[in-house]
């Protein structure tokens, strides 16, 4: 498995429909936190937008729905998180493929998906791609033939954020806790409970909260095995003895 980031000009993918016009007239920045679904003609993402202004409210967002729809290409879209002080929205949103951007991952097949990092702001799209190399490298060779300008940006064998110590936690563990983290399950106070949180996941509470516990565990364990504990030559164990235990 391959992925890579690669980096376009935002007003070339504007130009070929892929991007929609006038989105920067009301955001700064569009960050893909999630693919959920990547099916033909649609795709289910979660994303996180950063608002020119401030906020919009539910009642506002419920007036304007039939236009956000029409204007952006969506089929449905929900407000999951909001941060007024950043002025971003997290958002859960069904979409039609561009004409463009179907091609592509017709090509494709279902053998490769958008990962992040994936930004977009003005100026920039830094794009990222998780499958397989043989049908990645092909819609590489399509962009090079079409004539759309991109950047290497990375290149790796391994998917995104597996390099650090992360590494023995499950594919499963890993999305789990970055949608919790994007979604703000981590913060004080949190944006978004344990039910809520499942309901985006497909699992029930239980079944998620057990899930988390044994990845935060994986993950306290290698953080304390990495560290000497003060007062102790024996690592975890010593701890324990020492506190008279």
């Amino acid at each position: 498995m391959l992925t890579v980031t690669l980096e376009f000009r935002t007003e070339d993918l504007t130009a070929l429909g892929i991007l929609p016009e006038r989105l920067f007239a009301h955001f700064e920045q569009v960050e893909l936190l999630e693919t959920l679904r990547l099916e033909r003609g649609w795709r289910l993402q979660l994303l996180r937008v950063r608002h020119r202004g401030p906020l919009r409210s539910d009642e506002e967002l419920e007036r304007e729905s039939r236009e956000i729809r029409r204007q952006y290409g969506l089929q449905s879209f929900e407000v999951v998180g909001r941060d007024p002080r950043r002025r971003e929205y997290v958002l859960l949103v069904r979409q039609r493929n561009p004409e463009a951007l179907e091609r592509f991952l017709s090509l494709a097949g279902s053998r490769i998906s958008p990962t992040a990092p994936f930004r977009i702001d003005e100026r920039s799209v830094r794009a990222s791609f998780h499958g397989e190399a043989r049908p990645l490298r092909k819609v590489l060779d399509r962009l090079r033939h079409e004539g759309l300008e991109f950047r290497m940006v990375r290149s790796s064998t391994r998917p995104y954020g597996s390099e650090g110590k992360d590494r023995e936690l499950t594919d499963r563990q890993r999305a789990v806790l970055a949608r919790a983290w994007a979604l703000g399950y981590y913060v004080v106070p949190r944006r978004i409970t344990l039910t809520r949180l499942a309901g985006l996941t497909g699992q029930s509470p239980p079944a998620l909260g057990k899930m988390i516990r044994r990845a935060e565990g994986t993950l306290v364990m290698q953080y304390l095995a990495s560290r000497a504990i003060p007062g102790s030559e024996d690592g975890p164990a010593g701890a324990g003895r020492a506190s008279g235990l």
